[in-house]
């Protein structure tokens, strides 16, 4: 389901669109993103990478901080639901057995016709009342469903230190306030950017706008991640996170799935971060 924040990028990107004058093969001639990229871009169905919207902003002459600004409130509300669990389905309460059947009737009497009809209407009564004592004590007997509050849903991360090492920074919501140490915009295209969460105390990297095969590498810790689908290659790609504390030097490297030559981006985790939105 498309979310609210992400319509409203598609939205903004489809003006763009309409006031370059461009098909979405034309834009596909224009940019880096093939037209059926662009068809889900602006359809909704995937939040864009960065640069195209970049690429779209420029195409159409408009300054991309509004646009950007949209497509990070996207990116953080998907990062958001991702990470919220899911409410387990209440179980249906228990369904009453069955009554019990009815007792036989009495034998026809041998006094004629009246006499058969009041000893049936006499039976029927009394199966009946049986019939309706039985179900009322079986409701009786089926326990109300047990309905408990709603817990309330943590908004901060999920894992802090050593319990974030290896994890992932989207599910344990530490990609929620990070601070960006440094990017890079590769050779090929793609871009690398690595970051740090001051409330996690752990770094990690993500790139978007790859190719699949492309691989990402962070260090300390050597967490790999590779491009695998063309949906990883329409979005963003992140490592695990690395246990880091200030003043530790951190690296994310970039390898091509052509075999170009590797391009890294470094820093060092600041001595006192102040979260930053993004």
């Amino acid at each position: 389901m498309t979310s609210p924040e992400r319509a409203r990028l598609a939205f903004a990107l489809g003006e763009l669109k309409d006031r370059t004058g461009l098909s979405l093969a034309g834009l596909a001639v224009k940019t880096t993103y093939s037209k059926s990229s662009w068809d889900r871009y602006l359809g909704g169905r995937t939040l864009p990478p960065r640069t195209a919207v970049e690429e779209l902003c420029g195409l159409a002459g408009e300054d991309p901080a509004r646009c950007l600004a949209l497509w990070e409130l996207a990116g953080s509300a998907e990062a958001e639901a991702r990470a919220r669990p899911h409410p387990e389905r209440e179980q249906p309460p228990p369904a009453p057995e069955s009554a019990p059947a009815p007792p036989p009737g009495p034998p026809p009497s041998p006094s004629g016709h009246r006499g058969t009809t009041a000893l049936t209407v006499l039976a029927a009564a009394c199966a009946l009342a049986a019939v309706v004592t039985a179900a009322l004590g079986l409701f009786r007997e089926v326990p109300p469903p047990h309905q408990d509050a709603p817990a309330p849903t943590p908004t901060g991360p999920l894992c802090r230190g050593a319990a974030c090492e290896g994890a992932d920074p989207l599910t344990t919501r530490c990609a929620q306030q990070p601070v960006t140490l440094a990017d890079r915009h590769t050779a090929g295209g793609a871009w690398v950017e690595l970051r740090y969460s001051v409330e996690c105390g752990a770094s990690w990297a993500r790139m978007w706008g790859t190719a699949i095969g492309d691989r990402l590498v962070v260090t300390p810790g050597g967490r790999t991640v590779r491009v695998g689908t063309r949906t990883q290659a329409d979005t963003y790609v992140y490592t695990h996170m690395t246990l880091t504390v200030p003043g530790t030097p951190v690296r994310a490297c970039f390898r091509a799935v052509d075999g170009t030559d590797r391009e890294c981006v470094e820093s060092r985790v600041p001595a006192a971060s102040a979260p930053a939105g993004g």
